[in-house]
């Protein structure tokens, strides 16, 4: 039987890649999206594409009823992606804020993948594969939110493969550092609702940092790769018969692990403190 994975955040950047990628390697791919127009751009470009909106519970459970469907209740595997980011000094982040980013970047996950075990479990087999992020290793500042997120990511993936030992549900995590991508500019919104930094006592460091890297694009950044980077460790992680619990991606994730395997944190904090 053709294999399936279910993807979300296809809209652009890694998911879309993945969608595309993943297709050319003979996989039957439903490519969710969280907004209308963007699955109706990816069914007219040939994919199968349910609207998954993770801070929507209705649309998590009624995007994968349209995938059991199509494929008769089997699913191979699932690729949780959609996520985006909400830069501020942690101070400055409203817990209103913080909250919302919880919903989209884990809560939803949490759900997606609690109704995608059931389906796995009665197969037999499965693979359930969570992007993380070199953010998920370290912090790095003005990030905190989303290194909130990610870090949870972590523990709950870490525990979720222990639990599935010996059921044929494989899990695992893909660590990418900066990946070509529109999660900058899909983060100024989020800034722009929830973060009040005109009245913050960081003010100043606002002005010298984090507006320029948000309104000012700069370009590529050091050691970005493209969003084909991840695609290539999703198809070994889903198609491996004993695929690592870890995937890094760029120069940047392979730094940060290292750093954490042989340095106290106080040195660690003075090399990202910069950043």
């Amino acid at each position: 039987m053709q294999k399936t994975i279910l993807i979300t955040g296809c809209s652009s950047g890694i998911g879309l890649d993945a969608a595309h990628g993943m297709r050319a390697r003979g996989w039957r791919v439903f490519a969710s999206c969280r907004q209308q127009r963007d699955c109706d751009r990816l069914r007219a470009q040939g994919f199968e594409s349910p609207l998954i909106d993770y801070t929507d519970a209705n649309t998590i459970s009624s995007g994968l009823a349209q995938v059991l469907e199509a494929t008769g209740g089997t699913l191979t595997a699932l690729f949780n992606n959609g996520a985006h980011g909400l830069p501020g000094a942690v101070e400055d982040v409203p817990t209103d804020g913080l909250r919302q980013i919880f919903e989209a970047n884990f809560f939803g996950w949490h759900e997606l993948t609690r109704q995608v075990i059931p389906v796995m479990r009665e197969q037999g087999h499965g693979r359930i594969v969570q992007n993380s992020s070199v953010l998920g290793l370290v912090a790095f500042p003005w990030r905190g939110a989303y290194v909130a997120t990610k870090y949870a990511i972590e523990g709950l993936t870490d525990t979720l493969r222990l639990e599935l030992r010996g059921t044929g549900i494989k899990v695992i995590l893909i660590e990418p550092g900066p990946i070509t991508s529109k999660i900058r500019e899909n983060s100024i919104p989020m800034f722009e609702r929830f973060i009040d930094w005109e009245n913050s006592a960081l003010r100043q460091k606002y002005e010298e940092s984090l507006l320029k890297r948000l309104y000012e694009s700069s370009g590529s950044d050091r050691f970005e790769l493209p969003a084909s980077a991840v695609t290539e460790k999703l198809a070994h992680a889903v198609s491996a018969k004993r695929p690592q619990a870890r995937y890094y991606v760029t120069t940047p994730t392979y730094i940060a692990g290292y750093l954490r395997r042989i340095l106290p944190t106080r040195s660690i904090d003075r090399i990202l403190s910069g950043i």
